[in-house]
């Protein structure tokens, strides 16, 4: 009993040597945790003990390289590398040296130490800059009638939940960039809940909700919907094919003849018609002209011998 009793004891010891070493590495240190809204600015300081003879400041982003930008206080000058132009230095009157960074982007998270060396010593100080991303959030009705909430590219994931309760589990699709899209569709708990839903977002760089009322289609209802379309389309065509056989029995269908092609007419066959009539009239005359001549010279009238 007593051993168990020293064993425990022993144990509480270690723990908290642990903590208090942790906690006076951090004190030492000097992190801090410093959060900042892409595209906003952030401004890191440097203690300020006494004069300043040397600061330097180096950046660790998450991705790129490193980047370092060291002041000399006997040349008052500042030489960076690799250093982007949003990064720089600033100097107030009786404030301390502060590193700035404009229009801070996902990319430049990361840590960021300053190492200030002054007349009463040298004096690290550590941040850890985290770039929030606030998500894009929507609420919709999908195709089956049920709401669906999106939180679209934030950094930390979204979280979302719905009023009334929903027993879904939301998912999420990473990006390049490092933001999250989370997407949850509402699944009732139970079968009296009403038919509108409020979505919930919560991000630590703003909070959202929305509500909308969505009418889901009964799961029975649905299937008969897609059973009883193809039916109608069948109906349809079958009204149609006996309605053309219908009007091809009452109205028979005749066979078009192609169209009778009159023979060419040339003028030829018009003067072999003509001939024989003129032919005929020529004869005539001569017959008239004879009996006329016999008639004046017998002296004779002419309706006597047109008897005769």
């Amino acid at each position: 009993m007593k051993a168990g009793t020293n064993m425990k004891m022993a144990g509480k010891t270690v723990y908290v040597f642990v903590l208090l070493t942790i906690t006076k590495v951090m004190r030492l240190s000097g992190n801090s945790r410093v959060s900042v809204t892409v595209g906003d600015s952030s401004v890191l300081t440097c203690p300020l003990k006494g004069n300043i003879t040397m600061l330097t400041w180096t950046t660790s982003p998450k991705a790129g390289g490193s980047c370092s930008l060291v002041y000399r206080a006997d040349k008052n000058m500042t030489n960076r590398t690799n250093c982007c132009d949003n990064i720089n230095l600033i100097f107030r009157p009786r404030l301390a040296p502060a590193l700035e960074i404009r229009q801070v982007g996902i990319a430049q998270e990361g840590n960021y130490s300053c190492e200030m060396v002054s007349t009463e010593g040298n004096f690290p100080t550590t941040y850890h800059l985290t770039v929030l991303a606030p998500p894009r959030p929507s609420l919709y009705c999908d195709e089956q009638g049920s709401p669906v909430c999106k939180a679209a590219a934030g950094k930390p994931p979204a979280q979302l939940s719905w009023v009334p309760e929903s027993s879904s589990t939301a998912e999420e699709k990473g990006h390049d960039n490092g933001t999250v899209t989370v997407l949850s569709r509402f699944t009732a708990s139970n079968t009296s809940v009403t038919n509108v839903t409020t979505c919930m977002m919560s991000h630590p760089a703003g909070n959202w909700s929305e509500s909308i009322a969505c009418y889901p289609l009964e799961g029975d209802s649905f299937i008969q919907y897609v059973y009883a379309i193809p039916c109608v389309l069948l109906i349809i065509i079958l009204l149609g094919v006996i309605h053309y056989f219908k009007l091809c029995s009452d109205r028979p269908c005749h066979k078009t003849k192609p169209p009778e092609i009159a023979p060419a007419h040339s003028q030829q066959d018009d003067t072999m018609e003509v001939e024989p009539y003129t032919t005929y009239v020529q004869k005539e005359n001569v017959i008239y002209n004879s009996v006329s001549d016999l008639t004046v010279g017998q002296n004779l009238p002419q309706d006597l011998c047109t008897e005769t």
